[in-house]
């Protein structure tokens, strides 16, 4: 099998790459920088400018699969400029292929998406299936739902469409895990807010072997990429906290605080969804990582 992976150099394509490569999976990949381009007989890499509307349609030959991962962060300050470049760095990098491969003959039949659990309104209370109907209104709940309405466009050109909705990405080679460890292991760590906000997490294995997943076994619609036991904010502090063998003395920092440093991106911290995990283990997958101390002390 070959599959075509968008953001294959982030955090989470980079250990998909690797899944795929182990599976005799192999890889075609788009990279904005020529200076990323490589062409071996199971990793080989295609230009595309998205912003330019640009892009090597030889990415497609062979291709079975796309994996799409593509999508600027989120964890940097969110200027209105930046909020339309996360939101077209989603919505026109999925518009460009399609156009794309309306004009050339393809193979291609699957499409799963990264998609976020952004989508779900802030709650301490509601529990989230994939069906729910509570959506955020805020920002990101908007960026989700431009998202996912992007993706789903594939179904046009009958190609099948699945979407991960990922929770909170654990893993010691970047991303959020590495900065909230930090002060924690300086001893100045602390819980934000009340500390009682939901955290939906994954470790970044269990998200990448569940992308390979959806790819082997052919399974298509929406599925909440997180762990079976969503914890508090306070138990992750404390679970990090106890790793390390360190205390947190410090009080819970306060909203308005965050708010004053990261403006609009302080939702990040404080937002609440406990995002349910049913639907993926129904369908056969198993976690390597469910419990918040296991992956915590993998990861330390």
């Amino acid at each position: 099998m070959k599959v075509l992976i968008t953001g294959a150099t982030g955090l989470i394509g980079q250990e998909i790459v690797g899944l795929c490569h182990q599976s005799k999976i192999d890889v075609h990949y788009l990279t904005t920088s020529k200076n990323k381009l490589t062409s071996e007989k199971n990793y080989k890499g295609f230009y595309w400018n998205p912003s330019k509307g640009e892009i090597d349609s030889k990415c497609f030959e062979d291709v079975e699969v796309i994996i799409n991962l593509v999508g600027a962060t989120v964890a940097k300050r969110w200027t209105k400029r930046y909020k339309q470049e996360i939101i077209d760095s989603r919505v026109d990098t999925a518009s460009l292929i399609i156009e794309s491969l309306k004009k050339v003959k393809h193979s291609i039949r699957h499409i799963v998406s990264a998609s976020a659990i952004g989508i779900y309104l802030d709650s301490f209370q509601n529990y989230y299936m994939e069906e729910s109907s509570k959506e955020d209104t805020g920002f990101l709940g908007e960026v989700v739902k431009k998202w996912e309405a992007a993706v789903e466009e594939f179904k046009t050109l009958n190609i099948e469409v699945s979407l991960l909705r990922i929770g909170l990405v654990l893993s010691n080679k970047g991303g959020a895990f590495p900065k909230m460890a930090k002060p924690i292991e300086k001893g100045v760590g602390a819980a934000f807010g009340s500390g009682k906000q939901w955290q939906s997490w994954i470790h970044l294995e269990d998200l990448a072997r569940m992308f390979i997943y959806v790819v082997e076994e052919e399974l298509t619609g929406i599925y909440n990429a997180v762990a079976p036991n969503p914890v508090s904010n306070n138990k992750l502090t404390r679970v990090v906290a106890d790793q390390m063998s360190k205390k947190i003395i410090l009080p819970n920092v306060p909203k308005f605080m965050m708010k004053l440093i990261l403006g609009d991106m302080h939702v990040l911290l404080f937002s609440s969804q406990r995002v349910c995990s049913d639907k993926i283990l129904e369908a056969g997958f198993q976690f390597r990582y469910d419990n918040i101390t296991q992956a915590i002390e993998e990861l330390i």
